[in-house]
């Protein structure tokens, strides 16, 4: 069983930066499948990014030029690095690690 805390979060100014922390708890971090995702209130969770166990990121469509995920194997964490924020990416963000969720970090970007 995983444990996960997230961090990161907070509110910005349009065109500024966040970066996101997931640190895990538990054996096997390095060996297993990690995600991004985030929800925005009334909507689905929406997936975002994922790495592979080699460093591989990939993105779901629109995030890669402003997004940047990777991961640190010995300190059990996972990052998201956002830049260039819009409004429209204001939501709570979720890691998810070995199939376990993270309780989600709040993000607030104002115009």
């Amino acid at each position: 069983q995983l444990d996960m805390v997230e961090s990161g979060g907070g509110s910005v100014q349009a065109g500024g930066s966040l970066k996101l922390s997931c640190v895990v708890s538990g054996a096997g971090f390095s060996r297993c499948p990690k995600f991004w995702y985030r929800q925005v209130p009334g909507r689905g969770r929406e997936f975002i990014s994922t790495i592979s166990s080699a460093g591989t990121p990939s993105y779901a469509g629109g995030y890669e030029d402003r997004f940047t995920i990777t991961q640190d194997n010995a300190k059990n964490t996972l990052y998201l690095q956002m830049d260039s924020l819009e409004t429209t990416d204001a939501a709570v963000y979720y890691c998810v690690v070995c199939n376990t969720w993270g309780h989600g970090t709040k993000v607030s970007v104002a115009s």
